[in-house]
């Protein structure tokens, strides 16, 4: 299973292992987003409604326990959690585990553990997270909605399913015809190629004060590309 596109909350005030953390996971594929602090992380969750959370039990302004009671009673969501935790205290585990989380994993533990504990909790959880995200774009298909860097952007139907499309299949060339079958399936002797070009000139213009640089490439004689990293 591909887990490219999933936003991670990482949440550690240990600056050099949160760096580390983010670093093996981007290499990974996954966009990841740095909290330093309990209240940080609050409002990351709030604005960019990430699709997995990691999170330190002892940092000075947080408890991890408290921190799982507020996302699965107050916002009664089920994203995702790892839990990790300095102390070598088994009853932290359970009580970890009892507090929502999916996993706990006590420190030091190897980097790429971690990795294959974040793949293995999403296999089991993946109807929980449909969105996907790249380049702080968040694209929700179930509810039809697009975020950048938190701000929501009005698309039509058509710039929704492009842009879907395109996010579907990052960094990968996609033909104008291969386009117009996704957008037009009944209507394909109806429409002209040129109207990708419509739509994605469209789209770029909505995005241009958002994302620097080229996110949609036009790949001469074929079609266009979603540059994803």
């Amino acid at each position: 299973m591909n887990y490219r596109g999933k936003s991670i909350l990482v949440c550690d005030d240990d600056r050099m292992f949160r760096s580390e953390m983010k670093k093996e996971l981007e290499a990974s594929g996954f966009q990841v987003l740095e909290a330093t602090n309990g209240q940080e992380a609050k409002d990351i969750f709030l604005t960019y409604n990430p699709c997995f959370v990691i999170l330190e039990v002892y940092m000075k302004d947080l408890d991890g326990f408290e921190w799982c009671d507020w996302i699965r009673t107050e916002q009664k969501s089920e994203i995702p959690m790892i839990l990790v935790s300095k102390l070598p205290d088994e009853s932290n585990t359970i009580k970890g585990l009892k507090s929502g989380a999916d996993d706990f994993l006590l420190k030091p533990f190897n980097l790429k553990e971690l990795t294959v504990r974040v793949e293995t909790v999403l296999r089991r959880t993946a109807h929980r997270c449909n969105k996907i995200t790249y380049r702080g774009i968040t694209l929700k298909p179930l509810k039809g909605e697009v975020k950048v860097e938190g701000e929501g952007i009005s698309l039509t139907l058509h710039e929704f399913k492009l842009l879907y499309f395109l996010m579907r299949h990052p960094n990968q060339a996609l033909s104008r015809l291969q386009i117009l079958d996704e957008l037009y399936p009944n209507d394909q002797k109806l429409v002209s190629e040129r109207t990708v070009d419509v739509h994605i000139l469209k789209l770029r213009e909505k995005f241009k004060s958002y994302i620097d640089g080229e996110w949609i490439e036009t790949i001469r004689g074929v079609g266009y590309r979603f540059v994803a990293f």
